[in-house]
């Protein structure tokens, strides 16, 4: 297996509650999917899960060399829960076409949050 690339990101919580409180769901909508919406509305502090999926997204893009907007966007990356409590990574659009040209066969991230940031880092391996 060959390295793509590594990302990681920081955000601070209360960026993404303030955007939640004066956009509501045009800002949710425009950044987090469905599945991943309904998984953070689930929680105790939805912001701070909004915030790790947030920084999940970041970082994938910076380990995929991109960033977000003109080559792919946030609605390309989805982070899910497995059973096990990992977090588990979807692309779609954009994001999946990369991966394809990149022969990409994993993409990895681990995220954590404390109570005023949330972070993640992402590494992104081919075949």
């Amino acid at each position: 297996m060959d390295l793509v690339g590594i990302g990681i990101d920081v955000v601070e919580i209360s960026r993404i509650f303030s955007s939640m409180e004066e956009f509501g769901d045009k800002f949710l909508a425009r950044i987090f999917t469905d599945k991943e919406r309904a998984y953070c509305e689930r929680q105790k502090r939805p912001e701070m899960h909004y915030a790790a999926r947030f920084a999940a997204k970041e970082a994938i893009s910076k380990a995929f060399g991109t960033g977000i907007g003109r080559e792919v966007s946030w609605l390309d990356m989805e982070i899910l829960k497995k059973p096990s409590g990992e977090p588990e990574v979807q692309l779609r659009g954009a994001a999946a076409i990369k991966a394809k040209e990149k022969k990409v066969s994993q993409v990895m991230v681990s995220l954590t949050h404390s109570k005023e940031y949330a972070a993640a880092n992402a590494v992104i391996m081919a075949s």
